[in-house]
Order: structure tokens, then sequence, then C-alpha cells
């Protein structure tokens, strides 16, 4: 009996430290319930990344986001300078592209055989997808 009459003292105690330290205006209920914060709020748009220098020359890659889902992906910059540059980009970026749209994150793989194109356009496009709020 004495134990069960600690238990409750300790008890009321620790509920009245609890009450001690709760701001006034506050009810003990709002106080123990956690607060999660808001998701902020889906962004819509066509946002542009940083340009990234790669070896070849440059990547820039353009996103467009509609309530927060990926609907365009583009690369209006990268390299062409030598027929080589064009031959490789002209088959990677439409795959980077594409990975993209499938992951809806920038979560792409490589290409093989144009690891500059892929690295630069991988660095712009989380340039892009931070500024439209996305990962």
């Amino acid at each position: 009996m004495a134990v069960e009459k600690l238990v409750k003292t300790a008890a009321v105690i620790g509920a009245l430290a609890v009450a001690a330290f709760i701001p006034a205006g506050i009810s003990a209920a709002d106080a123990a319930t956690p607060k999660t914060p808001k998701a902020p709020a889906k962004k819509s748009g066509t946002f542009l990344g940083s340009a990234y220098m790669t070896h070849y020359g440059a990547v820039q890659v353009s996103v467009t986001v509609k309530n927060g889902k990926i609907t365009k992906v583009t690369a209006p910059v990268y390299p062409v300078g030598t027929f080589r540059d064009q031959q490789i980009n002209a088959i990677a970026i439409p795959m980077l592209e594409q990975e993209v749209l499938q992951a809806q994150s920038s979560q792409i793989n490589n290409i093989s055989g144009a690891s500059f194109t892929a690295q630069g356009f991988y660095m712009s496009l989380v340039s892009a997808l931070g500024k439209a709020g996305l990962k």
C-alpha cells in the first residue's frame, strides 16, 4: 500500500513539475502534443540550374515542375565544340533527361562514356531542384 501511495505521489509531483514549465496561455494538452512542421508548399514553374563547367564545356539544366512533380527536363547548355562532343551528348543528354523524369529526383545513374557531361548535368540539376524546393 505504501508503494502505491509513493507512486501516486511521484506522479502528481511529476505532473506539477511539468505544469510549472508550461508557458502561460498554453494548455497542458497542447504542450503534450508534439508539433510537426508544416511541409513547404509545392512550387510550380521552370527553374534554371547554375551552369557547371566540365572538362569539355559548360552544362546547364532547366527543370519544369508542376505541383511538386517534375514534368520536363532540358539541358539548354552542353558541350558541342567538337564532332565527338556532339556525338556523345546527342545520346547522353536525352538519356539523362529521361532518368530525371523517371526518378522524379536527382537520384540518377551515370552514363558510361559521358561521365563529364553526366557530372555537369547532375550538378546543375541539383541546383535547379534546390530552387524548386525539391531534392
